[in-house]
């Protein structure tokens, strides 16, 4: 195989990303110049050594300040610390973010759950999702969580596993669960949804 053809192969892997619009992308990497590919290539290659994933809440971010463990985020007194919103990908995180409405804590699933799946809880981060939960609730005043699902089969699969993951551990220390509620549309993405939208389904979110 060709690099032209190993280049559409590694494309079409990236989230929605088709046989076509890979190769569409390949032969505009060819259309352009040497310097334009370099600083590509060194931009990918410097992804591990300057972003690192949170270790609270599992998000990527900047590893600006050497040795830094804990997003900005996490650090941050200012934010509240008595609800904790729940998403499935830093994308998801990011839409929630820049809209500003939203003042507590993260945790990043890093992936859903597929309809049908036999071994959930190996698609996302279930485990530290409940050490998560547990830790905050006994030493950060933990009230909410906050279930932020796309409104598609795979994120109501997730939702409907996290509730009953969570059940026993919201019952002990009498936690509220409660999920995004009207303003998102059936078989919306939470990715590309809009500020009004985003802020009517948190504003309505339905309690567990």
């Amino acid at each position: 195989m060709d690099s032209i053809h190993s280049l559409i192969q590694y494309f079409t892997e990236l989230p929605g990303v088709g046989p076509r619009q890979a190769k569409r992308f390949v032969y505009f990497l060819l259309s352009r110049n040497g310097r334009y590919l370099d600083e590509m290539c060194r931009l990918i290659q410097e992804l591990k050594n300057t972003i690192r994933t949170c270790g609270e809440c599992f998000r990527f971010f900047p590893n600006d300040v050497r040795g830094e463990l804990v997003c900005s985020i996490c650090k941050n007194k200012n934010r509240d610390s008595a609800s904790l919103m729940v998403v499935c990908r830093d994308v998801d995180f990011e839409t929630i973010e820049k809209n500003h409405i939203y003042n507590g804590k993260y945790f990043i699933l890093g992936g859903t759950v597929p309809v049908l799946e036999k071994t959930p809880e190996k698609k996302i981060r279930l485990n530290e999702l409940l050490a998560t939960v547990e830790k905050r609730a006994v030493s950060n005043g933990l009230k909410e969580i906050i279930f932020a699902m796309s409104v598609n089969p795979e994120g109501e699969n997730t939702l409907d596993f996290l509730k009953q993951s969570l059940t026993p551990l919201a019952q002990k220390y009498s936690l509220t669960m409660s999920a995004l509620g009207r303003g998102l549309s059936t078989g919306t993405e939470l990715e590309y949804s809009d500020s009004d939208t985003i802020k009517n389904a948190l504003k309505n979110r339905v309690s567990n």
